[in-house]
């Protein structure tokens, strides 16, 4: 009886069987890498207007950008009744719920019947992503 399957070396073999081992390694030490260097921002800045704002309400924040590079973030619920802000247009953050309106630099209230300003909340911009603190 012959045997017509293909021959095998051992160093073939060995060489297989070492990239099969640590080939698995490699792709998650990569992995792991890739995913140290994500940045789990709210929102990249160049996505927030200069004179305006993006209301984020999952994150019940608004990020505002009053002058090029200059960036706030504010709570999104209105002092009034807790309606979510709606919006930012000319430098002012507006609840669609009574009126509200609030200054996109420092949050406090424009026009009534909000009685607070805005809650300011912590943030650092990494790699160009707002990111809560």
């Amino acid at each position: 009886m012959t045997d017509d399957s293909p021959r095998v070396s051992r160093r073939t073999a060995l060489t297989g069987v070492t990239a099969g081992l640590t080939l698995p390694l490699i792709v998650e030490a990569v992995d792991e890498t890739a995913e140290a260097t994500k940045v789990h921002g709210i929102i990249a800045t160049k996505k927030v207007p200069v004179g305006g704002g993006v209301v984020i309400p999952a994150k019940k924040v608004v990020v505002t950008q009053p002058s090029k590079g200059r960036f706030h973030v504010f709570s999104a619920i209105c002092t009034h009744q807790g309606c979510t802000v709606g919006g930012v247009e000319n430098d002012v953050i507006e609840c669609p719920c009574h009126g509200s309106e609030y200054s996109a630099q420092t949050g406090h209230v424009i026009r009534g019947p909000a009685p607070r300003p805005l809650a300011k909340r912590s943030f650092t911009i990494k790699r160009g992503q707002i990111v809560l603190t």
